[in-house]
């Protein structure tokens, strides 16, 4: 039996902790053209690729297969420390090396006594043994940004945050990436949320360019 396929796949911190808490389900990814259909060797646009161009080309994977978590991280020991990443021999409980506080996440915050540690190091720069979030695909499709439903945007990782407007009734609902995400303001809608996460991270959503939608649940842990 042929071991089931993983690529590795790049979350901010937020986003890894809306992973964690359930929160996030599904992630939209632009997609580059010109875009060449490998089985066929021709350049489609956006609204020629099918399911069958999806599962030729999607840089993500199809149905079933699996992505590794890349984040920002740390590990406190000497030859991790030198580089280039590999696993040392004597740290074979990963899962010992994280409650110790040996192997570390951005995403996870510092305690106090932690505030002076090393540099992270970034997300892209993960090996695939200090992953500790493995997801399978459970969907993939290509559609248009501003496609996004407000169901959507909630399994982006969107959240409402309750509050009182000025004028004291009635208690209302504004929609932010989370509620410790260190941003002010909210926004009447979750899919007018994502558009601001969306900008902030470097897209331009009036473009409304052609995504990836991979849709996702967690395998680990």
């Amino acid at each position: 039996m042929s071991e089931i396929k993983e690529r590795p796949i790049l979350f901010s911190a937020p986003m890894v902790r809306a992973i964690l808490e359930g929160r996030k389900t599904v992630t939209r990814r632009a997609v580059k053209f010109p875009f060449i259909d490998r089985a066929v060797g021709c350049e489609l646009s956006g609204n020629e690729i099918g399911p069958e161009e999806v599962r030729n080309n999607c840089p993500y994977g199809v149905l079933g297969q699996r992505l590794w978590v890349r984040e920002t991280w740390y590990c406190d020991h000497f030859e991790v420390q030198r580089g280039p990443y590999l696993q040392p021999a004597d740290m074979f409980d990963l899962d010992q090396s994280r409650e110790d506080g040996e192997l570390v996440y951005a995403a996870d915050g510092l305690a106090p006594y932690e505030q002076e540690q090393p540099t992270w190091k970034p997300s892209i720069h993960m090996p695939r043994w200090a992953c500790r979030i493995l997801l399978e695909i459970t969907d993939v499709r290509v559609e248009r940004l501003q496609d996004i439903t407000e169901e959507q945007a909630l399994a982006e990782g969107i959240v409402g945050v309750p509050f009182r407007p000025d004028d004291g009734w009635p208690i209302c609902t504004g929609y932010m990436v989370g509620p410790d995400d260190g941003k002010t303001g909210l926004e009447t809608t979750a899919a007018k949320a994502f558009a601001g996460l969306w900008d902030s991270v470097g897209g331009y959503w009036e473009a409304n360019p052609w995504v990836w939608v991979v849709e996702f649940k967690r395998v680990t842990p």
